[in-house]
């Protein structure tokens, strides 16, 4: 089988109106939402697919350099596509990431051509589901938070994460009031990535402390990236307080760090991006790992149902021990809660992932087991820009962050 023809497909749904919200030393404003679509034709008339970045550089390396090199070559091992790109074009850190999000499509056509799911050419599956937590939460009044949690538990999702951002005290209470909401069986996962994103009013690490022996009244089942995530040292510490179970992972950027991470004992959950931290190469890299210092694993998944089920192959070749969740993000419909919509993610496949009582159905089909429904690419056309910016009140300046969810901040806004 030879790969005939890659390419890489720029989409975004733009909100009807900018969502502007409110936080503890600023404002978010989101804009949009993008994605990537990648297709490889092989020789046979197979197609594999795969997620990918939605941002022009990554676009750019696929075209520039990633399918040039795919182009014309036989596909039997993605192993070894995967080492001649390593030591050839692929020596730069961040290409490597996006060829990794391309490999996924690799594997999806390697599969149809064996009649085999991904997660057996992985090392094989040793179950069909895994556990999906309901992800939104973004910057309300802590009643709204309430009720969203409610509503996320009541559409059969058995955890719920939200992103606090309102001061100390009142983030306390938000969980307080969330815990109340969902009663005792339902986990409660709090991401504090806006803590350090509040300029001069970002919360000390004594504050931290504080807010994480309030928020363990409330039995929440992690706290995710409180600090700087490159402060290892700092979550050793945390941790070793033994106020809440600690999680951190997304803004890894490279195996390296990932290592450092488990091996300090920094974190009782590590997480990982497979679209935007290397892919199955390193989701593999980092399960071993994870395994081996009999800490957990939860993916961070932030884009497309597409996405959901790539990752969905990798975890259940772990038992549940290992890798125990799956973010599923929420976003908001005619008649379902969530943060914003974002018909592009679901509408990407021609059918919806199975769900049952909280857990993703893992397809047991040729590849990813799923049928792509390309009429997206025409129907979401690209917008350049960023996604979403934060504005700081103190100092006064204003960050951009794009589809690549691994890198803390792109860099000021033209409007700085």
């Amino acid at each position: 089988m030879k790969i005939t023809r890659v390419e890489s497909f720029l989409m975004s749904y733009p909100l009807a109106e900018p969502l502007k919200m409110r936080f503890y030393g600023g404002e978010r404003t989101i804009l949009k939402r993008d994605a990537m679509l990648i297709r490889i034709q092989a020789d046979n008339g197979l197609v594999g697919y795969a997620p990918g970045q939605g941002s022009e550089k990554a676009n750019r390396a696929i075209q520039e350099t990633i399918a040039p090199f795919l182009e014309g070559r036989t596909l039997a091992d993605p192993d070894a596509l995967r080492v001649m790109f390593l030591h050839g074009p692929g020596g730069d850190a961040a290409l490597a990431k996006v060829y990794c999000s391309v490999e996924i499509g690799l594997y999806d056509l390697v599969g149809k051509a064996l009649g085999a799911p991904v997660s057996e050419l992985l090392g094989g599956r040793v179950r069909d589901r895994i556990q999906l937590y309901g992800s939104a939460g973004m910057y309300m009044a802590p009643e709204k938070y309430a009720e969203e949690a409610a509503a996320i538990a009541e559409m059969g999702f058995t955890a719920y994460k939200m992103r606090p951002a309102l001061g100390p005290e009142k983030d306390v209470e938000t969980v307080a009031l969330m815990r109340r909401a969902v009663g005792p069986d339902v986990e409660l996962m709090v991401d504090a990535h806006a803590w350090w994103r509040m300029g001069d009013l970002s919360y000390s690490f004594e504050t931290v402390e504080q807010v994480a022996q309030g928020m363990a009244t409330q039995r929440i089942l992690w706290l995710e990236e409180p600090w700087l995530p490159e402060d290892h040292e700092a979550y050793h510490r945390l941790r070793g307080k033994g106020y809440v179970p600690l999680a951190s992972g997304e803004h890894e950027p490279s195996d390296d760090g990932f290592l450092d991470l488990i091996q300090s004992g920094s974190v009782d959950y590590a997480q990982m991006d497979l679209v935007c931290q290397g892919g199955y190469p390193t989701g593999r890299l980092v399960l071993t790992e994870i395994a081996r210092e009999g800490l957990r694993f939860a993916f961070h998944s932030w884009g497309t149902a597409l996405e959901l089920v790539a990752a969905a192959h990798l975890g259940i070749c772990w038992p549940e021990l290992v890798a125990e969740w799956l973010e599923y993000p929420c976003y908001s419909g005619f008649d379902r809660a969530g943060m914003y919509p974002f018909p592009l993610a679901e509408e990407i496949l021609t059918a919806p992932l199975e769900i049952e009582r909280g857990d993703l159905i893992v397809p047991r089909e040729p590849g990813l087991g799923v049928q792509v429904n390309e009429s997206v690419i025409e129907r979401y056309p690209w917008i350049p820009g960023p996604w979403t910016h934060f504005t700081l009140e103190s100092p006064p300046e204003t960050w951009y962050v794009s589809s690549d969810h691994s890198v803390k901040w792109d860099g000021r806004a033209k409007d700085s």
